[in-house]
């Protein structure tokens, strides 16, 4: 049930396996999907670790991770193996919904591991993982730290999210001046027992139509045509890296951004005594005579 994307760059190919969030398990109410859990160098790695040998590949696999050395605490973690079939790293899932079905919080918390960019045999990516393509700041730090692609797997269903999914990766590879790798699965899984999720829908036993639609996007502005809504499919697509500084070089969103107003702002907004900076019109509430 995948929309899979692999680009090829200088014939060689880097390729993303697109899972919800991880291959075998959903976050329902029920947690007994945590029997799959593995550490970063488990099973599901060492099996792709071999392909990523074999064929040259660097690939993008996404677990939910058992820390082991960490009280077993649980992640939701893309590993990225490069394609001498070694673990470059990690990335921790940032952002954890908290939105109609998807309360993931009751398997793991916010990630710790940043904005890492990898450098591979193939260009400098990095993994915005699922929910965090909703925040902006998410896709800036990426491109901050120097990202040329940035992978976004997700699995995500028509009724919470679809319009958004042709806009919001398109708009961060523009204001970022990297690719960005849209994957998303399609289906619709069945429970064995109905669930609620707390929003004051009836139970119900699924998520809804997962509605694939993987596609990439580039820093002009430029996009692939969607994979397809209800099939598995496979996106095999060229890319010329320099894209991305002739498009820096071209808009100079780098040069002209106002890094320290932002700073500044967040800075301000973090602490308790917070005040938005918003200026009435002193007649605004002047009672009239």
């Amino acid at each position: 049930m995948h929309n899979i994307l692999r680009m090829q760059i200088n014939d060689s190919m880097m390729q993303v396996q697109e899972a919800w969030m991880m291959p075998f398990a959903f976050c329902t109410r029920e947690k007994r999907w945590c029997e799959f859990a593995e550490p970063v160098n488990g099973e599901s790695t060492q099996f792709l670790q071999e392909f990523a040998r074999k064929y040259n590949m660097v690939i993008i696999s996404s677990i939910l991770e058992r820390d082991i050395n960490h009280g077993e605490t649980l992640w939701n973690t893309a590993v990225i193996i490069g394609n001498h079939g070694n673990i470059i790293g990690k990335h921790r899932k940032n952002h954890i919904p908290r939105v109609g079905d998807f309360n993931e919080s009751t398997y793991y918390m916010e990630g710790n591991t940043g904005h890492p960019v990898f450098e591979t045999a193939y260009g400098k990516i990095a993994v915005n993982i699922c929910y965090g393509r909703h925040h902006p700041l998410n896709w800036l730090a990426f491109g901050l730290n120097g990202a040329e692609i940035v992978f976004n797997p997700s699995a995500t269903v028509g009724e919470l999210s679809e319009p958004m999914w042709p806009i919001e990766a398109r708009n961060a590879a523009i204001a970022n001046s990297y690719f960005v790798g849209s994957i998303n699965r399609v289906g619709t899984e069945i429970f064995p027992n109905p669930f609620t999720s707390g929003d004051g829908k009836p139970q119900h036993p699924d998520f809804g139509h997962f509605y694939g639609s993987s596609h990439f996007s580039a820093p002009d502005a430029s996009c692939t045509p969607s994979l397809s809504r209800y099939k598995d499919g496979l996106m095999i697509s060229d890319m010329d890296l320099n894209l991305c500084r002739q498009l820096k070089d071209k808009w100079g969103f780098r040069m002209t951004a106002r890094y320290e107003l932002y700073a500044d702002t967040l800075a301000s907004y973090l602490k308790p005594d917070f005040e938005p900076q918003v200026i009435s019109d002193p007649l605004l509430h002047k009672k009239s005579s």
